[in-house]
């Protein structure tokens, strides 16, 4: 069989915007539900979420007959994680915090097999080849992956050009909510300092020929960074979203009315 193409990487360039859901109840049965909703993109996080590699595995399992394209967020650099989400079958990876140049090609490495990296064969063993049926995988795999290096610190944020320039690296994808308590503005990304970061960080990726991606469940914020640049967005968080509509449902009930969701751009856009 041929290698599976990763429309994700695909899309990226071409003149739209892919629209996101942020994943965080790591779980195969929410993944699925949520990968017919029509978003572009579903982000299975790694990081924050309660996730292992093989609960990963079932939700790359339960999406994969739906026009979703999954994202896996490792939880570090480890190339030995990267490794196994790799066999699992993730084709587009988003690893937090890269800072410099040489984290971004260290992770290039990660995902290339010699002689151009450094990830291991593991052959009939792995999902990624279908056990083997993919033919010519050990030399055709790069085509298909995608590296997203999160930048969400000031040392990221200095060294984008860098970071953006190395080959292999397909994307960036800023971290509002760790930008803004790493300049001083815990909790508040919409505060000037950081909004100002967030643009020239865009703008940056942009120059350098790369995509650039962000979290964004408030729309404003959402269209703001699309008119600035952003080609692929997450507009929606899993947990929120539910969290949100369960009170709003009891709230029809109860004496006091609905809760109110935050609206000053804190709450649970600040956890990624």
């Amino acid at each position: 069989m041929h290698l599976p193409v990763n429309a994700f990487r695909a899309a990226l360039g071409q003149g739209h915007v892919q629209f996101g859901m942020w994943s965080g109840f790591a779980s195969g049965y929410a993944a699925e539900l949520e990968a017919d909703l029509g978003y572009d993109w579903l982000l299975i996080d790694g990081e924050h979420a309660p996730n292992s590699v093989a609960s990963i595995l079932s939700q790359l399992q339960a999406v994969a007959p739906y026009p979703v394209s999954p994202v896996v967020r490792a939880v570090n650099h480890d190339p030995a994680l990267i490794k196994q989400l790799l066999d699992i079958g993730a084709q587009t990876l988003m690893v937090p915090m890269v800072e410099t140049e040489a984290q971004a090609k260290a992770l290039v490495a990660a995902m290339r097999y010699p002689p151009h990296g450094k990830r291991g064969v593991g052959g009939g063993l792995v999902r990624a080849t279908r056990w083997d049926d993919v033919e010519d995988y050990l030399a055709d795999a790069h085509q298909q992956l995608c590296l997203m290096a999160q930048i969400e610190s000031a040392v990221g944020v200095h060294n984008a050009a860098a970071i953006a320039a190395v080959e292999g690296v397909e994307a960036i994808f800023i971290g509002p909510a760790d930008l803004s308590s790493a300049l001083g503005h815990p909790g508040n990304p919409g505060h000037p300092e950081v909004q100002r970061a967030i643009a020239a960080t865009i703008e940056t990726v942009k120059a350098a020929g790369k995509a650039v991606g962000i979290l964004a469940p408030g729309e404003e914020d959402a269209r703001r960074y699309i008119a600035l640049g952003c080609e692929f967005v997450a507009v929606s968080i899993d947990i929120s979203l539910l969290r949100q509509a369960a009170r709003a449902s009891l709230g029809r009930f109860k004496d006091d009315g609905p809760a109110q969701a935050p609206t000053n751009g804190r709450g649970a856009s600040s956890l990624y």
